[in-house]
C-alpha cells in the first residue's frame, strides 16, 4: 500500500492523514514537537476567530464519530469560539490518538529529495520514490521512503524579525536571546507583568491587535503603563480590520477593540516607523528607525510582523514559488497582500497547490507563504482535493465547494509610503456581496501519472 508522508501534525497534517486512510492510503505524520499541534500549543491562549464547526475537518469527524467522540459547539466562555488549548484538547488531540501509530513525535524533518537524484536530475525523476531525511529526538538520522510528500509544517517556527528589510534589525538576535524581544502574543498573566512600565508592539497584524488589546487591559488597570504599537507603513489604513462589516465576528471585533485602545489614548500608535536597530540598555531595549527615530527604551519588545515559511529542507525539491509571497504561484495571486482588494478570496485546492515535482504539495498555513490570514476551512479544503489528487480522484481534486469569509477591508494594506499619521487606505470600491457556496473548477488535469 502507498505510503504518503505528511510533515507536521498541526490540524491541516492531522486532516491530510484522516483523508488518507479513508481513501486506502498509508499516511506517516512527522512532528518534531512532543505532541499534536505543538504550533499552536505555543498560543493556546489565544482565542480563534473560527467557531468550532469551522475547525473540525469532514474526514476528521468520520474518522472520530465511531470512537464516541462528539463534536464540541462551546467554548468554556460560553461562545462557539474555542481558545488554541481547547481547539487541541477537544479535537486534535482526539485525532491525533484516533490516528494511532501513524502520527510520530520528537521527528524533525531535515531534507526532502527523490531517490538517486539531486535537484538537477531530470531522466526517470517523477518515477523514483521520495527520500526524506528525518532526525529524532536522540539524534538519530534516518531516511525514510514515500510515494507522496505533503508538507504541512506551516510557518509559526520562522517569524519575520523586526528589521524593515525582512532582515533582523541590527542587535535583535542579541535583544532575542536576553529575552526582551519576542515573537508571541503575551498571556493576560505575562502582560501583567509590565504594568506600569512600557512595552512596544511591532507590527499591523491580527496578533499584534491580539497583544494590543490584551496590553491596554494591563495599561487600563494601571495608567502608568505605557504601551506603543509600531506600524512600518506610513498610514493607519486597514490595520484595524473590518469591524461590523467581517463576516467572521469575532475577528472584526479584535480590530475594534485595538482601535479603541488608541482613540481613548491608553495606547499610542507610531507609523512610518521602520526599525533599524535594537540596542539594549541594561535590561530594557531601545527600537530605532532608518529615519533616525527613537522610541522610549521599552522593558518588552513584541515582535509580531508575521511569520514565513521554511524552505530549507526543501533545497532538493522543484518548487514552482512566487518570488514575493515564497507560495505557490497559483496561491499567490489570490492571496498577496499588496494587491488583494475587497470580498473573500477564491478556495485553493491541488491544482493550485502542485509544483514541478509530480506529487509533492505544501498546504495549510505554509501554501499562504509569507501573506497573512490562513483559515482552517482553506487548509481542510486543500487537505481534500489534494489527496483526492495523489488517490488518482482527478473529478474530485478539481471540485471545491467553499466559499471564504469576507475580511469586511477594501484595498490592502494601506499605501506604504503614505506621510505618517495619515488614514489612507491602499485602494477603495464596494463592499463585496455575500455569496453562497458554489462548485468551482480548478481545471485539474484527469490524466493520470
Amino acid at each position: 500500500m502507498p505510503r504518503v508522508l505528511v510533515i507536521g501534525a498541526g490540524p491541516q497534517g492531522l486532516a491530510a492523514a484522516a483523508h488518507l486512510q479513508e481513501r486506502g492510503l498509508t499516511p506517516l505524520v512527522l512532528e518534531s514537537g512532543t505532541g499534536p499541534a505543538a504550533s499552536v500549543a505555543q498560543w493556546g491562549h489565544v482565542r480563534l476567530f473560527s467557531a468550532w464547526p469551522e475547525l473540525i475537518d469532514a474526514a476528521a469527524r468520520r474518522l472520530l464519530e465511531p470512537t464516541g467522540w462528539t463534536a464540541p459547539v462551546q467554548a468554556a466562555d460560553g461562545t462557539a469560539y474555542p481558545t488554541g488549548a481547547e481547539w487541541i484538547e477537544h479535537y486534535l488531540s482526539p485525532l491525533a490518538r484516533a490516528l494511532g501509530d501513524a502520527v510520530q513525535y520528537g521527528v524533525t524533518v531535515t531534507g526532502v529529495g527523490r531517490k538517486g537524484r539531486d535537484l538537477s536530475v531530470d531522466s526517470g525523476r517523477a518515477e523514483q520514490p521520495f527520500v526524506v531525511t528525518v532526525v529524532g529526538a536522540d539524534g538519530t538520522e534516518d531516511r525514510l521512503e514515500a510515494s507522496a510528500v505533503i508538507d504541512a509544517s506551516g510557518t509559526w517556527t520562522t517569524p519575520n524579525p523586526a528589521g524593515a528589510e525582512g532582515l533582523p534589525a541590527l542587535g535583535e538576535a542579541t535583544a532575542r536571546e536576553r529575552g526582551v524581544v519576542a515573537s508571541r502574543i503575551p498571556t493576560a498573566l505575562e502582560a501583567a507583568e509590565f504594568a506600569g512600565r512600557h512595552v512596544v508592539v511591532v507590527g499591523s497584524g491580527h496578533s499584534a491587535a491580539g497583544a494590543i488589546t490584551t496590553l491596554a487591559d494591563v495599561a487600563r488597570a494601571h495608567p502608568a503603563t505605557k504601551v506603543t504599537w509600531v506600524l512600518r507603513r506610513g498610514a493607519v489604513g486597514t490595520t484595524f480590520g473590518g469591524g461590523a462589516a467581517d463576516e467572521l465576528p469575532e475577528r472584526g471585533a479584535l480590530g475594534k477593540r485595538a482601535g479603541r485602545a488608541v482613540r481613548e489614548g491608553i495606547v499610542e500608535i507610531v507609523t512610518g516607523f521602520r526599525t533599524e536597530r535594537i540596542e539594549l540598555e541594561g535590561r530594557r531595549a531601545v527600537v530605532s528607525a532608518e529615519d533616525g527615530r527613537h522610541l522610549p527604551a521599552a522593558d518588552q519588545v513584541y515582535v509580531l510582523t508575521g511569520a514565513r515559511p521554511n524552505l530549507g529542507f526543501l533545497s532538493e525539491i522543484r518548487l514552482d514559488l512566487d518570488m514575493r509571497l515564497q507560495a505557490p504561484a497559483r496561491v499567490a495571486a489570490e492571496v498577496d497582500p499588496n494587491v488583494h482588494s475587497c470580498g473573500s478570496v477564491r478556495a485553493t485546492g491541488a491544482a493550485d497547490l502542485a509544483h514541478p515535482e509530480t506529487d509533492f504539495y505544501i498546504v495549510g498555513a505554509k501554501s499562504y507563504g509569507r501573506a497573512p490570514t490562513f483559515l482552517a476551512l482553506t487548509g481542510y479544503e486543500q487537505v481534500r482535493s489534494v489527496v483526492a489528487a495523489i488517490a488518482g480522484d482527478h473529478e474530485a481534486a478539481a471540485r471545491v465547494e467553499l466559499v471564504l469569509p469576507d475580511t469586511g477591508v477594501c484595498g490592502g494594506a494601506g499605501d506604504y509610503d503614505a506621510e505618517p499619521g495619515s488614514e489612507v487606505s491602499g485602494a477603495c470600491c464596494a463592499p463585496a456581496p455575500r455569496r453562497a457556496p458554489q462548485s468551482i473548477e480548478l481545471g485539474l488535469s484527469p490524466t493520470p501519472r
